[in-house]
């Protein structure tokens, strides 16, 4: 079986599989005659969706700008720490124990904090992004440049190659699997930050919609919020799957 069947038919079970779980809630929500404060029908929410999309796309296009921007930031926290801990390794014994420190903490609890300093705007929530996804991102790729065979190391010394050289032309491109796959699954771990800092605090926002919708006792409006996060987040986390799978073409 090549890589794009398999691919192909992991997408067909996945929509099967979504289909079927949209009829069952869609036949308990009827069936049970449950009110829509409890589990509204599909129905009702993809109606609410319509009826509401220029709300929710406005929404949605808020809150990706905040996950997309404090992404890009975390990774780039992230890739840059591991690769100062890998060249410079007496900084490792103190970096280290202190990032894991800080992310031992959820990262929710620095909402607070993070908003008193940078404000109920956008910079705060990119701020929250950033440090969720940097952590994801530096154990990645620090576990990535650690995997480099110690005798590869060695022989490109001895041809005469700095730290420099070696980190370019061995591990980097040794840490480029763990370190994508930490990125994509940091993709995730973006929105959801993003939209529970808008529920703290936000001028706009999928979490402004939800804490809205929930201050009006409007619990169909909060399913289809959720269900356009949903949304939101499955195309980033698609895309840079995609751009992974790109860049690892041999894999």
């Amino acid at each position: 079986m090549t890589p794009d069947t398999s691919s192909s038919l992991a997408v067909q079970r996945g929509l099967l599989g979504g289909l079927i779980l949209i009829l069952g809630w869609e036949g308990l929500a009827r069936g049970l005659a449950l009110p829509s404060y409890v589990l509204p029908a599909v129905s009702e929410i993809i109606w609410s969706i319509w009826t509401s999309r220029s709300l929710l796309a406005e929404a949605a296009t808020y809150t990706l700008g905040e996950a997309v921007l404090g992404y890009v930031l975390g990774c780039l926290i992230g890739i840059g720490l591991a690769v100062f801990i890998t060249m410079v390794p007496v900084t490792r014994m103190v970096l280290l124990p202190l990032a894991t420190a800080v992310n031992s903490v959820p990262v929710v609890a620095y909402s607070p904090l993070i908003l008193l300093w940078f404000g109920m705007g956008v910079a705060s929530k990119i701020v929250m992004v950033a440090m969720a996804v940097s952590f994801t991102v530096f154990l990645s790729t620090l576990a990535g440049l650690d995997r480099v065979d110690r005798r590869s190391v060695d022989l490109m010394r001895s041809f005469g190659a700095g730290r420099f050289g070696i980190l370019w032309r061995l591990r980097l491109p040794t840490a480029l699997p763990l370190m994508l796959s930490g990125m994509r699954v940091a993709t995730v771990r973006s929105v959801i930050v993003a939209i529970v800092t808008e529920m703290l605090g936000a001028y706009g926002g999928i979490g402004w919609v939800i804490f809205q919708a929930v201050l009006k006792i409007d619990f169909v409006q909060v399913w289809s919020a959720i269900f356009v996060a949903s949304a939101a987040s499955l195309l980033f986390f698609g895309l840079v799957g995609l751009a992974e799978r790109k860049i690892l073409f041999w894999k």
